[in-house]
């Protein structure tokens, strides 16, 4: 990054979590992109995912939504293309970003393509690509569903049935085993100052990508500063797990992965007096700060994340109309 030039971020996960984090990016770079887990088998993704068979949207939507502006028409898509359908008939449901998003993939045999030209239609502050060219389907070990056996292990299959199990997920495996990466979705993680992962719902959202060999490799062999979000609290996924867990289970999907910078919220930092030795483990400095909402619904407050990646990052600031 030469002098006065914004960074080259890069922001991986899915759902809220990533939204939560492009929120607050799109505050401090105009070099923006998101790359977004590819699992979603739930909902209105779900369902056009079983009929047309290709990516789910719903994510990739949710990534675009984030990225428009905070002005009149940037908060005008944003809310169209969140925004679901309400009827009787088949259409109940469904998200209409979703549903732009596969027509224009109908239209447009490139997923990527089509989801730039969705990107330039809302004007999207960034760019957002799927982390795999192909649809994943997620299985977890898990522990705890039968109250007569708690320590046997169960397997379950598809992002939904993981995200809402009541069991304690172990570990997480894709399927197919070694999907292909996203080529765009490399060439921008080679070429990022900076490497943002989480904050999400950590099986479902922010593991996956460590689980495609060539992004893994990727994100392991760049030499970019690399961030690890971690939420405000444990969420469903990681009920009762400390910060420093949720530090573990990277390391436990990555063993080569080495990062620069953990963001912790001062709230859920003070519940672990390891947490730093742990974050040092993997070769990170802590840094503490409150970055959560303040109105008890465990989200990430943008403008206070936004200002602890700009400390993280220099100072850059986008000098922009967002």
């Amino acid at each position: 990054m030469s002098g006065g030039d914004l960074p080259s971020v890069v922001a991986l996960g899915g759902g809220h979590g990533l939204s939560a984090s492009l929120s607050a990016l799109r505050q401090v770079t105009d070099q923006l992109t998101a790359v977004v887990t590819v699992a979603d088998d739930g909902g209105s993704s779900g369902r056009l995912r079983e009929e047309f068979g290709g990516l789910p949207p719903g994510d990739l939507r949710m990534a675009l939504a984030a990225l428009c502006g905070d002005d009149h028409n940037g908060r005008r898509w944003a809310s169209v293309l969140q925004s679901r359908f309400r009827s009787e008939g088949p259409l109940d449901g469904h998200a209409v970003g979703n549903l732009l998003i596969e027509g224009v993939w109908q239209a447009i045999s490139d997923p990527v393509l089509g989801l730039g030209l969705v990107g330039e239609l809302v004007d999207a502050r960034g760019r957002v690509l799927p982390a795999s060219t192909e649809p994943l389907n997620i299985e977890a070990d898990v522990l705890g569903l039968e109250v007569e056996f708690p320590h046997e292990v169960h397997v379950l299959r598809g992002q939904h049935m993981v995200a809402s199990t009541n069991g304690w997920v172990q570990a997480i495996r894709l399927l197919p085993a070694d999907p292909p990466a996203c080529p765009q979705a490399l060439t921008a993680i080679e070429r990022a100052d900076y490497i943002v992962l989480g904050p999400g719902s950590w099986f479902t959202s922010v593991l996956p990508h460590l689980l495609i060999p060539q992004l893994a490799a990727a994100i392991i062999a760049s030499p970019a500063h690399k961030i690890l979000t971690l939420n405000v609290t444990s969420g469903l996924e990681t009920a009762g797990f400390s910060p420093s867990r949720h530090i573990e289970l990277i390391a436990e999907h990555a063993p080569g992965l080495r990062l620069n910078t953990v963001v912790a919220d001062e709230a859920f930092a003070a519940s672990d007096a390891a947490l730093a030795e742990t974050c040092a483990t993997l070769g990170a400095d802590l840094v503490v700060d409150d970055v959560a909402m303040h109105d008890h619904t465990a989200r990430h407050d943008r403008l206070r994340l936004a200002a602890v990646y700009r400390e993280v990052m220099g100072g850059a600031e986008a000098d922009l109309e967002m």
